[in-house]
């Protein structure tokens, strides 16, 4: 059903579309591609983007459904009201993984999960149209996602590709299945015991794409610290830094590629410096 949403909205005329713009110095709204971020072979995808959190206030309709109807009018009520549902169980699946995870590493078992419990996460739709020669052009450029953790949802068409074994290799797309990217403040929630995922998408020239990504993130003001158990036999690798200066950085003075980590660390401490 979310997809089938995402289809009707993107199909919609511009100046629908424009009418939830996203403003200079926004994350959230619609884009015809962040053009002004890349300076060669441009994301060829249309995106919308919103915040998720839960209210504390339970009889007040969600941020989600308010994002909707605020923006695009009433009827849009009901496609807020699916990806509402949809943010919350991809929010619950996000949990159940940073459960995992922290298992995984042999902290204790709620830690991670405990830390992304009052979450301010961010849900993207991403519409991919077709293009006459796609070798020109990029979905998506290469990048790692500055968040934690992305699930995503692609459709059938494929596009997303991983470098791996220093090549590009193609994620099928599996309807029953979900995709997990490891993001940047993960890396450094583990100390980089996780790596950060670097991917991208490509177009192809007969058929649309679509694909439904929730990126995993902290609190705004949380700070982004491993647990001490990581930090006993291992030396700290990162700063400690909070979400929103990462999210600065990488709306403000970089946009996400391979290195954006690195890049940030060497940025956030120059900044404490001066």
């Amino acid at each position: 059903m979310a997809h089938a949403h995402v289809n009707h909205f993107f199909k919609f005329p511009l100046e629908v579309k424009l009418k939830v713009q996203k403003q200079h110095g926004s994350l959230w709204g619609y884009s015809s591609a962040h053009a002004e971020r890349f300076t060669s072979r441009l994301p060829w995808k249309e995106t919308l983007s919103f915040n998720f959190h839960e209210k504390s206030v339970s009889n007040q309709s969600g941020i989600v459904v308010d994002f909707f109807e605020s923006s695009l009018g009433k009827e849009f009520e009901q496609m807020g009201l699916v990806f509402e549902r949809y943010c919350k169980e991809m929010k619950r699946v996000g949990l159940v993984i940073m459960e995992i995870l922290g298992i995984s590493l042999g902290v204790e078992k709620c830690y991670y999960k405990d830390f992304f419990k009052d979450t301010s996460s961010i849900m993207r739709c991403n519409f991919y149209p077709t293009c006459q020669d796609p070798n020109l052009v990029l979905g998506t450029p290469p990048h790692c996602d500055p968040n934690s953790l992305t699930i995503l949802h692609q459709d059938q068409v494929g596009g997303l590709e991983v470098f791996v074994d220093n090549k590009w290799k193609s994620v099928q797309p599996r309807h029953d299945a979900l995709v997990i990217n490891i993001g940047d403040t993960f890396t450094a929630l583990s100390n980089g015991i996780y790596k950060n995922c670097l991917h991208r998408a490509i177009v192809k020239r007969q058929v649309e794409r679509i694909s439904l990504a929730f990126f995993l993130c902290p609190k705004e003001d949380k700070v982004v610290v491993p647990p001490q158990h990581l930090l006993v036999s291992n030396s700290r690798i990162y700063p400690d830094f909070t979400w929103s200066d990462l999210l600065y950085f990488t709306q403000n003075h970089y946009r996400a590629d391979h290195a954006t980590l690195q890049n940030f660390t060497l940025w956030f401490l120059s900044s404490k410096q001066t």
